[in-house]
């Protein structure tokens, strides 16, 4: 069972790699989300709080913003698949309902603006640093929310360990980004805008072994 799970995870893994990172400008920007979120995981034991204000005005908006606006949206050439299918296959959260979390994200200071105690929870905020602990609390809530939500959700429209699986790999991609993406800064001041290796099997880029595509898994 734990070689079957680290299988899968292996397979996430690399799905998530060359159907999402093309861009050596979206891999540059997870480089520096992998470094900000490992900082914000050491800074749970310290202040939560501000590891929350790290991990998503930083680690999460360097993150989707490489999405988002660096990688490429069109006709998937390497993996033959258009972007319409990898969204509708997407393990995770795919572009659609990133907007939503990020949206939710954005908008949830405007509770406090309303109702500084929310509904009875908090006392009412006094300064702007009070305001943005408190904000922070929130946003720690909308972060764990978010990844039980999934994973939940994957419980039951695909199985239990493909939402475990699932859950790990988003955990441990600060560790396995920061590896698999440090040298992308350097490709890129080269005037590399586009990964040449994606073409390559799993096991010449990520220490993977072949595995059905998605489109094969799907078929």
């Amino acid at each position: 069972m734990i070689k079957n799970y680290l299988e899968q995870l292996r397979i996430q893994r690399w799905d998530d790699h060359r159907y999402y990172h093309h861009s050596r400008i979206n891999q540059s920007l997870h480089f520096v989300s992998a470094l900000s979120f490992l900082f914000a995981y050491v800074w749970l034991f310290v202040d939560p709080m501000i590891s929350a204000l790290v991990g998503w005005l930083v680690s999460m908006t360097s993150r989707q913003a490489g999405h988002f606006f660096f990688e490429p949206h069109d006709y998937d050439h390497i993996n033959q698949a258009t972007h319409e299918y990898k969204e509708d296959i997407k393990v995770g959260y795919n572009l659609q309902r990133k907007v939503v979390l990020m949206a939710i994200w954005a908008l949830s200071p405007l509770v406090l603006v309303v109702d500084p105690t929310l509904f009875g929870l908090f006392t009412p905020w006094a300064s702007a640093t009070d305001f943005m602990r408190q904000v922070a609390k929130i946003w720690l809530v909308i972060g764990g929310g978010g990844l039980l939500f999934r994973t939940v959700h994957l419980f039951f429209i695909r199985d239990v360990e493909t939402g475990l699986v699932w859950m790990t790999k988003i955990l441990t991609d600060p560790f396995h980004d920061l590896m698999l993406y440090r040298s992308a800064p350097l490709a890129l001041m080269r005037g590399e805008l586009m990964d040449p290796g994606l073409h390559l099997n799993p096991e010449h880029t990520l220490g993977l072994i072949s595995e059905p595509t998605l489109e094969e898994q799907h078929a």
